[in-house]
């Protein structure tokens, strides 16, 4: 069963991933990894850096996909991308954090821009 999950996970991911380079996003790296946790997109649009969460779901029953982007998982992106500044010297550069929600399978996609 967990290999489902992963299965459906990097489904979203590159669903979500191929949604915004059709809407005009650079990516810059996917699966950005840090002691803090993991962001899955990160990108570039407008000169602006764009921190993303995506969360995938067959369906409603346990809730909205972006339900799942509790404030615990936003402190943990929000150090990661912190540690991605970092180490490009780009601390002071604009950013935002977006959340993607993937409902497979019909991969119908909800991008919430500036989510948190």
């Amino acid at each position: 069963m967990e290999n489902t999950n992963i299965s459906k996970g990097q489904q979203g991911e590159l669903a979500a991933a191929d949604f915004l380079k059709a809407a005009g996003y650079t990516i810059i790296e996917r699966n950005f990894k840090t002691r803090y946790g993991e962001i899955d997109i990160i990108a570039d649009f407008k000169k602006c850096t764009v921190f993303v969460e995506v969360k995938t779901r067959t369906g409603e029953r346990f809730g909205l996909p972006q339900e799942a982007v509790t404030y615990k998982k936003q402190e943990k992106i929000r150090k990661s991308a912190l540690c991605y500044l970092q180490r490009k010297g780009n601390v002071d550069s604009v950013c935002r954090f977006d959340v993607i929600a993937v409902t497979l399978p019909e991969k119908r996609i909800e991008h919430i821009e500036d989510a948190f």
